[in-house]
């Protein structure tokens, strides 16, 4: 059993997974076809990610372009983490806004993001590890992303500046105006 949360931004969804806690710890499904598939969510995962991370780090905003474009469901195993979705969607209503959202090992939270989002994520505890299933394999030749600190996207990633630590590739990602153009 699953709840699902609308996040104002169509197809982008929070998922919340029933949690079974005794005095012996918890339980949860994390991964449920047929609960997914009766939530609305119909994609088909091939292929999980990990990601093992520490304070301050920010990974992304990462995308991959079409035809190789993927779906995920994002949730974090150890630590906390902001975790952010842009919508892509040049027809959208909501093109160039962003959600953000605590995932964490407590709350157990998961974000599925739609294809056509560009998904980034800064670590807010001493370290964090993310998992998140694709539908579609990663394709290098398909890569692209979107700088996180975009002036107009406007994302405040929870970290101060002087704490922020991002890889040499993504600071040399384009805008959001790049992409659209």
């Amino acid at each position: 059993m699953i709840e699902i949360t609308d996040t104002g931004i169509e197809g982008l969804l929070v998922i919340k997974p029933r949690i079974f806690e005794d005095e012996r710890g918890y339980f949860f499904e994390s991964y449920n076809l047929n609960r997914l598939k009766e939530a609305g969510i119909q994609n088909i995962y091939v292929q999980d990610n990990q990601s093992r991370s520490t304070y301050g780090i920010i990974r992304g905003l990462h995308f991959q372009k079409d035809p190789k474009a993927q779906s995920k469901i994002v949730r974090v195993v150890e630590g906390t983490i902001f975790d952010v979705a842009v919508d892509l969607r040049e027809d959208s209503p909501t093109y160039g806004e962003w959600f953000g959202i605590e995932l964490s090992e407590e709350n157990k939270f998961q974000i599925f993001i739609p294809k056509g989002f560009a998904h980034g994520f800064s670590v807010l505890s001493d370290t964090a590890t993310v998992v998140y299933k694709c539908d579609e394999f990663y394709s290098q030749e398909h890569e692209s992303g979107i700088r996180y600190n975009d002036p107009d996207l406007k994302i405040d990633w929870k970290i101060p500046s002087q704490k922020i630590t991002v890889s040499e590739k993504d600071n040399k990602l384009g805008f959001l105006s790049d992409y659209k153009n």
